[in-house]
């Protein structure tokens, strides 16, 4: 039974400093679950000097103990996918396949990719007369959300193990049990105390005395660009590396020549996938302007048959999204597209038809959307699609980076290299070409405000260690 009343702190579960709690509202029903404990900055304290006193011994750890924690935490995550998935799904309202397979997949998929190159990493490099040594920062502070609760908690919780640093989790009040059950996998697993804690809480309480903390050499936060700025703003104080995964507003460029059908399916299919809560969705869709009615009614022929409705119900696409201020924001931006005078080819305002209760938004696109209109520049966040109209290659690259954001872009042209050289020309840091899904062990990360640092594979090893350069190492 997952305790949603304590907190993990240097090896145990333990009460709150102070005694406060926050209801769990299912999304789907808009009903309170129950009740999980927020934290205080007394718990932050507690927990970041125990992750202190661990760094001394942990840092020290070898490769093989290393290989062997990860590889025993692999082998009971797997014992717990279905338990995890459950849990996504009833507190941020993924279909329970999807939450099972994809959400709950995704934390072991990063998980036994750390392990794979943790095995192999080079931590000392000769470099001229000095050995360069890869360490660990130190004590690490991690901010997560619930959109990707077990993607993003995985892709940061296993790189830093495998780094040898300790540190302490905050996840997003709204998806606090399947952070928990992760807290009790590793202590099953025999994650030294000290090493790993959990606390619970709200973003300008427990995230902002992590971020301000001066035992704590690195934050890494995953978030909105809003929030990012906050966190980076705390940090600066004490110095300490900030890396940041944002917000987007993703570009997806359809090339004059390119298979419309198949580029146009995947990116509406793309962009209601997760109910269209993903930082990397591909938003925008940028098209040739003179195939803008064959486009709208390929893409309306997807969203007509995406079903949003109950997780756990036969034939749902997409369920809701995570809590009323996501639904209500969304609902402002959809009017927001009427009102300028954007094109409704599907979906709309207010609740699916047959639906009176939960936060389900109906799969939404506009057609004949231009740069300035607000539902082409914010991020939306739910399950709604623009498609802006280019006038040739050119002007398809300057629609795609007319925006702050940068942390993904979508190519599909009449062959690769035309998708090729298209991708060479936007400004994100991950681009993906014909609808090749991202690779775990290519980096993830965004440029200008989409954030700093990389995740995943070797990348986001290396984004938890230092360099130090030691002369005459190898000196005689």
């Amino acid at each position: 039974m997952v305790n949603r009343m304590q907190f993990y702190i240097d090896g145990a579960w333990v009460d709150p400093a102070v005694k406060k709690s926050t209801a769990v509202i299912n999304p789907a029903t808009e009903e309170a679950m129950y009740e999980v404990a927020l934290g205080s900055k007394a718990d932050v304290d507690k927990a970041v000097a125990a992750a202190k006193r661990a760094f001394a011994n942990f840092s020290q750890t070898s490769r093989e103990e290393r290989v062997a924690l990860l590889t025993k935490i692999i082998e009971i995550y797997k014992g717990r996918l279905k338990e995890i998935g459950a849990a996504v799904s009833d507190e941020m309202g993924a279909p329970l396949p999807m939450a099972e397979k994809l959400q709950a997949g995704a934390g072991l998929g990063h998980l036994m990719t750390t392990l794979d190159v943790l095995k192999n990493y080079h931590f000392e490099e000769p470099v001229g007369t000095a050995m360069v040594l890869r360490e660990p920062i130190g004590v690490v502070g991690m901010i997560t959300p619930w959109n990707w609760p077990l993607n993003q908690i995985a892709c940061k919780i296993a790189p830093a193990l495998a780094a040898g640093c300790t540190m302490i989790l905050k996840p997003s009040e709204f998806t606090p049990t399947s952070a928990l059950i992760f807290a009790e996998i590793l202590h099953e697993a025999g994650v030294p105390k000290g090493v790993f804690n959990l606390v619970n809480g709200l973003g300008p309480e427990v995230g902002a005395a992590m971020s301000e903390h001066p035992d704590i050499d690195m934050i890494s936060f995953t978030g909105s660009t809003r929030a990012g700025i906050d966190v980076a703003k705390r940090a600066a104080p004490t110095v300490k590396r900030v890396s940041q995964e944002l917000g987007g507003k993703s570009p997806n460029v359809i090339l004059e020549g390119a298979d419309l059908t198949k580029a146009v399916t995947g990116g509406v299919m793309h962009m209601f996938n997760n109910s269209g809560q993903s930082c990397n969705a591909p938003s925008r869709m940028i098209v040739p302007a003179s195939k803008m009615k064959e486009v709208a009614a390929i893409a309306k022929a997807v969203a007509d048959k995406t079903k949003a409705g109950d997780p756990r119900g036969e034939g749902t696409t997409i369920g809701p999204v995570v809590n009323r201020g996501q639904w209500d924001k969304i609902q402002a931006l959809i009017k927001k597209g009427i009102d300028e005078g954007a094109t409704l080819v599907a979906g709309g305002p207010g609740l699916p038809e047959g639906v009176n209760k939960g936060f389900y938004v109906r799969p939404t696109i506009f057609a004949d959307v231009t740069p300035e209109m607000t539902i082409a520049r914010e991020e939306i966040f739910g399950p709604v699609l623009t498609i802006l109209g280019a006038k040739d290659e050119a002007d398809a690259v300057q629609i795609a980076n007319d925006t702050p954001y940068g942390l993904a872009g979508y190519v599909s042209g009449a062959t690769v290299d035309d998708a090729k050289r298209v991708a060479r020309q936007i400004r994100a840091g991950n681009v993906n070409l014909q609808g090749v899904p991202n690779d775990r062990t290519a980096p993830f990360g965004g440029y200008k405000q989409s954030g700093n640092g990389r995740e995943w594979g070797k990348y986001g090893l290396e984004d938890f260690l230092e360099v130090k350069a030691v002369a005459g190492f190898n000196a005689a």
